[in-house]
């Protein structure tokens, strides 16, 4: 799996989400859980992955769609 985007913002992540199972896309999000860490204060950036073999065309999607790699 790759990193696809990394950002704190959870409308960038659900965005992304949503145009990438769009295209039949697997999206695997990771660090979901690590608000009881930090208190709930979205400190801590959560991370979009795609299999090895998609990272390119769902890079592709979300760059046409203003979404950079890092949110």
């Amino acid at each position: 799996m790759k990193e696809l985007v990394r950002t704190n913002d959870p409308t960038v992540i659900a965005f992304a989400t949503a145009l990438l199972e769009a295209e039949d896309i697997a999206v695997f999000e990771l660090d979901v859980h690590m608000s009881i860490l930090e208190g709930s204060i979205g400190l801590l950036p959560k991370r979009l992955m795609v299999r090895d073999q998609d990272h390119f065309i769902a890079s592709a999607i979300l760059r046409d769609n203003g979404i950079g790699p890092h949110g």
